[in-house]
């Protein structure tokens, strides 16, 4: 599910999970380990990649739908501890944006310290809100925190997916290059990172981000069980099997 590959001191992680990396349990489970690993191996950055035009296509809803209150508890859980692994890194995280990445995939991104996206007929955005999901105060937070509180409150409210273009206008993106380009460019930044003092950048790493961990740090149970209720409300249930009639529709 995931492809490593070590450019020198770089660990890149490619998401590898056909047809459009779609996050369930098991993926992010593995790509919490691999961000753990990642750090405690030597490297000194890392690069989450995923398929020439897909980074990730976000939650996988049609596996999730399957799952019962106590397993959706568990799915919460692991994709709010790559988030917190994620913050907490103690070495510099780039993404490789290669594609699309709507929803799941674009929480992904907010994380990391540097997004380069492939410049292309993309799509990227926090567009939850469509699918009936209400991304909550913690991804809000995080969104509100890189783009301003002008752009966070348009785009989450409205669910909207942004261009490669619109996207490095508010900030969401740093950088947008040619499609072949994307993870060479996120392995020159994270060089560039890696040949700074790693104890320095570790230490105001801590401090810098410790408004991100602070906030995955704060949940607990009471919210892991909103968000349950919230995925098996009537509205999130109806509009989500919907979705997904219309994705077997695609074919």
């Amino acid at each position: 599910m995931i492809d490593i590959t070590d450019h020198g001191q770089i660990r890149e992680l490619r998401l590898a999970r056909p047809p459009a990396n779609a996050l369930n349990p098991e993926l992010l489970h593995r790509l919490a380990d691999e961000l753990a690993a990642g750090s405690s191996s030597g490297s000194r950055a890392i690069v989450i990649s995923g398929r020439p035009g897909m980074f990730t296509g976000g939650l996988d809803v049609p596996e999730l739908l399957r799952l019962d209150r106590a397993q959706m508890r568990e799915a919460w859980k692991v994709f709010f501890d790559v988030q917190r692994r994620l913050a907490a890194s103690p070495i510099p995280v780039a993404a490789a944006i290669t594609g699309h990445s709507p929803a799941g995939g674009a929480v992904l991104a907010l994380y990391c310290d540097y997004r380069v996206m492939a410049d292309g007929a993309f799509k990227i955005g926090l567009n939850e809100v469509q699918v009936g999901l209400c991304p909550g105060p913690v991804i809000y937070a995080v969104l509100r925190r890189l783009v301003g509180p002008r752009h966070a409150d348009q785009l989450i409210s409205s669910g909207l997916l942004l261009t490669p273009a619109q996207a490095l206008e508010i900030g969401l993106v740093d950088r947008i290059v040619p499609e072949g380009e994307v993870v060479p460019a996120a392995v020159a930044w994270a060089q560039s990172m890696a040949a700074l003092p790693p104890k320095a950048v570790a230490a105001t790493r801590r401090f810098a981000r410790q408004d991100l961990i602070a906030l995955l740090e704060g949940l607990g149970p009471n919210d892991y069980q909103m968000m349950v209720d919230a995925w098996f409300s009537d509205e999130t249930q109806r509009t989500l099997h919907a979705l997904v009639e219309r994705l077997k529709k695609r074919g």
